[in-house]
């Protein structure tokens, strides 16, 4: 059996160069946009914190008893990636050393191990670290990408353009659209949450102008409303023919989901907040989501995410990754149904400068196509950096 010999930790500041917030907003603060005040809310109120300007990576080495290595990541918007390092170094690099190396084979022992910190959040994010580069190391010793070990089922995916705008000006607003659609996207997904809802109605018609009738839109709330908010806004949105609604309430509120499903016609969205199958499991049975959004690294890595696309697949809800199209777009290529990849202007790794390597997939004309080659074609300077 090949086990596992080594893991090992680089972290990697990544500036982002179009930040996810206010540029005024105070600094130091992690939430990217305004979100409900925490306590008792009378569904009026709302907060806006500082902006995010730069992401972290915890780059991860993994060298197997054969020999071979793998390059994986944990990564965290600006806050947790020194308590997401610490837990890799301290609690996961013990307990993997000398478990098989096989993907997946190891997972369930060493998240059951974690688990006294919490079943998902800062656990699953740094066990996505050593999930990613077993992959990786698997995929590589076989000269092959992980989509084609894990099994591909298309050559493209659906791409859109996604963006944190809601502090833009609709002038902004309407100029990034403009150039989703001048890049070829077919479809674009939006802020919504102003404090007036007459707001978001006039943005949502300048977009949908520029978009025309036969190009999807959708909306993103990032969890700023309350139930019976949400119903209104949802309900007068509508009008400009959604797609999806993304994250109106809270993330972890399942009733309040399964409520609003009841209320609205529009699909609702969610899943970059939720850390495990189990909690994904319980929006689908519950009826809370008609789309999951699983984001790879969140859930725990590439192990837990095809679990979860396979469980939503069984219960009839479409998956579309959240960010990280240089790895979730891979993903995307061995799903069923018609997954979409999410591309935020200007955030993708490549763009950022962040790779050692050129970018293993390319998005062009609303699709992403993956570049050959080996493992998950992600590799950070970090390590580079370390090794010169």
């Amino acid at each position: 059996m090949t086990t596992i010999e080594r893991l090992e930790t680089r972290t990697q500041r990544v500036r982002l160069t179009r930040p996810w917030g206010p540029s005024h907003a105070a600094p130091g603060k992690w939430v990217a946009e305004p979100v409900e005040a925490s306590g008792p809310s009378t569904g009026s109120e709302t907060q806006y914190p500082g902006a995010v300007d730069s992401v972290t990576v915890i780059a991860t080495r993994v060298t197997r008893s054969d020999g071979a290595q793998g390059f994986g990541f944990s990564w965290t918007p600006q806050i947790g990636a020194s308590a997401v390092q610490a837990l890799l170094d301290d609690d996961i690099a013990p307990a993997a050393i000398g478990r098989s190396a096989t993907p997946g084979e190891a997972w369930d022992d060493i998240w059951a191990h974690l688990h006294e910190a919490g079943g998902g959040g800062i656990t699953t994010i740094a066990l996505a670290g050593l999930d990613l580069a077993l992959w990786d190391a698997e995929a590589r010793a076989a000269s092959a990408s992980v989509s084609q070990i894990i099994g591909r089922r298309r050559e493209s995916a659906r791409a859109y353009g996604s963006g944190v705008n809601l502090h833009y000006s609709q002038d902004e607003l309407v100029a990034q659209v403009r150039r989703w659609v001048d890049a070829g996207f077919d479809a674009v997904k939006i802020k919504v949450g102003k404090p007036d809802v007459a707001e978001d109605l006039d943005r949502l018609a300048a977009v949908r102008d520029v978009l025309g009738p036969d190009r999807a839109l959708m909306i993103d709330a990032n969890q700023r409303w309350t139930l019976d908010r949400a119903t209104d806004a949802v309900n007068a949105l509508a009008v400009h023919d959604l797609a999806w609604i993304e994250e109106p309430l809270r993330a972890d509120d399942l009733a309040g989901h399964a409520e609003l499903a009841r209320r609205i016609e529009v699909p609702i969205a969610v899943g970059e907040n939720l850390h495990t199958r189990h909690r994904f499991e319980d929006f689908l049975h519950a009826g809370a989501a008609q789309i999951v959004q699983p984001n790879v690294i969140r859930v725990g890595g590439i192990t837990p995410f095809l679990r979860i696309a396979a469980a939503a697949a069984d219960l009839g809800a479409a998956v579309h990754p959240h960010l990280l199209p240089e790895l979730s777009g891979q993903l995307a290529l061995t799903l069923p149904g018609d997954p979409w990849t999410e591309d935020v202007e200007d955030a993708g790794f490549a763009t950022l400068g962040a790779l050692a390597d050129p970018s293993p997939v390319t998005i062009a004309d609303g699709r992403l196509t993956e570049n050959a080659h080996a493992g998950l074609g992600i590799r950070f300077t970090a390590f580079e950096r370390d090794d010169s």
